[in-house]
């Protein structure tokens, strides 16, 4: 049976990174794998949700529920969202068969050196949007399947190969 791995964490917290190479691991396994980035996924829905606290949650439902659809239809789905919402992550876990749910956490030092994007800057205009964990809280996930601490100690390809160890469902 197919699984969705969840993979949540702030902006910066590596999650398209460690999915990706995720995905590779499975895909090469389970030919019947996708992979879904919440920034590819906005455009591909039309880029027509905001950044406010109300647009990010229909944009996580449409995740969610994508995610649901595709694990239905026997598929693999490594999913990476930031995801802010406790109400999205219940839903998934009440809606989604082989759910595994994996948070990125990363401490705000860390994310602010890194500033990929220029978020934690402001050097983006994506500052006008509200940053997640600076102009908007995140709801850290309460009971995930696992934390990955991604501070720099460990390769993302180590990261990966822990969500396969302690996730991997048969």
């Amino acid at each position: 049976m197919a699984t969705v791995y969840w993979i949540t964490g702030l902006s910066g917290a590596g999650k398209t990174t460690i999915g990706r190479i995720l995905y590779e691991k499975i895909k090469r396994i389970y030919p019947n794998t996708v992979f879904l980035d919440g920034d590819i996924l906005r455009k591909v829905f039309g880029d027509d949700l905001g950044y406010d606290q109300e647009d990010r949650r229909k944009c996580a439902m449409r995740y969610a529920r994508l995610c649901a659809m595709l694990q239905e239809q026997d598929m693999n789905v490594v999913c990476c969202t930031i995801s802010m919402f406790d109400s999205i992550r219940k839903w998934n876990r009440e809606n989604i068969r082989n759910y595994r749910e994996i948070y990125v956490k990363v401490s705000m030092n860390t994310l602010r050196k890194r500033d990929q994007k220029g978020l934690y800057s402001g050097r983006s205009e994506e500052k006008q949007k509200g940053v997640v964990g600076i102009h908007m809280e995140i709801e850290e996930p309460k009971c995930p399947d696992l934390i990955l601490k991604n501070d720099g100690d460990r390769k993302p390809e180590e990261l990966a190969e822990c969500i396969l160890q302690c996730c991997h469902i048969e």
